[in-house]
């Protein structure tokens, strides 16, 4: 039993004078941000086709006819099946306390993705005449994501070794290699519209987004070695 005290005594030894030993690594560590702003290309809608009445089965056939109609126009339009996705379908059958009588409604929702956004009037007004009567919100996107996400990186590292030398100048040192880095934080920031509206087709083609800017950024925490 003592040899082991004495074996682990001599170990916590020689962990503590290599400690001693080891120079501290002098180093500066800064948090840098680069950020790519861009003008979207890409739109997704997410919609609804909503129908309500006394009687389930001919709501639920109502609804599925318009959105056959709708996703047939789509294919029509050279819209890819992709970007055509059905998030859910509902039937509910509600009740009017006030006229004591039962009402159903159903919908189905669908995400649709356009590629080029210059088609959004176009398609909107055509898929208003389809049969689509609700949307509940669109969300501007880039095709490009991958490489302004790799620029944004690029500028944030940069961002990080501007700050560093900027501290390392007024104490008349430099500032050596990258010992770390650390990404804090990756992502898009696009612009986006929440809504739930009903809509019609005498709404027409008129010009009813403005997709403005989205943001790509990146955040890196990296240490330098101080000369």
């Amino acid at each position: 039993m003592r040899s082991i005290f004495i074996l682990v005594a001599f170990v916590v030894t020689l962990t503590m004078q290599a400690q001693q030993n080891s120079p501290i690594q002098p180093m500066v560590v800064v948090t840098g941000e680069g950020i790519v702003k861009i003008v979207p290309d890409q739109v997704l809608i997410k919609s609804r086709i909503e129908h309500e009445g006394d009687n389930a089965q001919e709501v639920k056939r109502k609804n599925d006819a318009g959105v056959d109609q709708v996703i047939k126009y789509l294919k029509s339009q050279g819209i890819p099946e992709k970007n055509i996705k059905t998030d859910y379908v509902n039937l509910n059958k509600n009740y009017d306390y006030n006229n004591k009588t039962y009402s159903y409604v159903a919908n189905q929702a669908i995400s649709i993705k356009l590629d080029d956004l210059k088609n959004y009037e176009k398609i909107m007004s055509g898929l208003l005449n389809a049969g689509l009567n609700r949307i509940d919100g669109i969300q501007f996107m880039s095709s490009q994501i991958e490489k302004h996400t790799t620029e944004a990186r690029r500028r944030a590292v940069l961002d990080s070794k501007k700050k560093a030398e900027e501290y390392a100048a007024p104490l008349n040192q430099s500032i050596g290699k990258a010992i770390s880095i650390n990404e804090v934080e990756t992502g898009s920031y696009p612009p986006m519209y929440r809504m739930e509206m009903k809509v019609s087709a005498d709404m027409g083609e008129q010009e009813t987004i403005a997709p403005g800017e989205m943001e790509v950024k990146a955040r890196v925490t990296i240490g330098f070695h101080l000369n």
